[in-house]
């Protein structure tokens, strides 16, 4: 069933390589942590939300927003098949209502900040900003060139996008919700600039981000996308 329906737009990915040990008390029962190349990756990724649908529905007021998250990415062997998908650390929202609906039927970490954007196009130049607020304002900036380009296969970038499951922990509870959109489209990042308290949005575990560099920066098109209802997978 269809629970959501929307654009996921000019995805700001900020990627940090990072010891898989730090994650192991978020990782869903049933699942394992992948990697990429033999590195554990967690991700801050700043988005748009766009033309948002709920059943079909558009909800006055709450169909254009920002979303910032820090996610890291896991599989799930069902069969002789991989399902690979994404852990969502916190999903920071500008709206009260999003974040009750997403806690109560995803049952994830969605918190209510306020929240900013700017997109600006020059020429061949496009710049990309995304702000939320703690006792703060945190901010992604993405330089980029603005003529989109394919995905190539079996890149670190198709290995960020390319997750199409989400799943949750809740105790020793597991869900599952698939993510559909097609292969996304790539900016060529010139430069970038952060301005993010890790351990004040994100606690201790994360504090570790703080102190280093990513180990890449990518901004993503997006697309349309539909989000299916959750599945419960297992308890023990």
């Amino acid at each position: 069933m269809k629970f959501l329906k929307a654009e996921w737009r000019k995805l700001a990915i900020i990627n940090y390589e990072v010891n898989p040990e730090i994650l192991l008390k978020y990782l869903p029962n049933g699942t394992e942590i992948d990697f990429y190349k033999g590195k554990c990756y967690v991700s801050l990724v700043g988005f748009m939300f766009l033309n948002t649908k709920l059943l079909g529905l558009p909800i006055p007021f709450h169909r254009n927003f920002e979303e910032v998250n820090l996610r890291f990415y896991v599989r799930k062997k069902e069969g002789k098949e991989w399902k690979r998908g994404v852990v969502f650390i916190k999903e920071i929202v500008p709206k009260y209502a999003l974040s009750i609906i997403a806690n109560w039927v995803y049952k994830e970490n969605y918190k209510t900040r306020k929240m900013k954007n700017e997109m600006h196009y020059s020429g061949n130049h496009l710049i990309v900003k995304y702000f939320w607020k703690e006792e703060h304002w945190n901010s992604i900036q993405i330089n980029a060139e603005s003529k989109a380009q394919k995905m190539e296969n079996d890149s670190e970038f198709e290995f960020i996008t390319e997750h199409y499951w989400g799943f949750t922990k809740r105790g020793n509870k597991t869900s599952e919700y698939e993510v559909c959109h097609p292969k996304w489209e790539w900016y060529m990042v010139k430069n970038h600039q952060l301005e993010v308290d890790f351990k004040k949005v994100y606690g201790k575990d994360f504090e570790c981000l703080d102190h280093q560099k990513p180990i890449s920066v990518m901004l993503a098109e997006g697309s349309e996308i539909e989000v299916r209802m959750k599945k419960y997978l297992l308890e023990k």
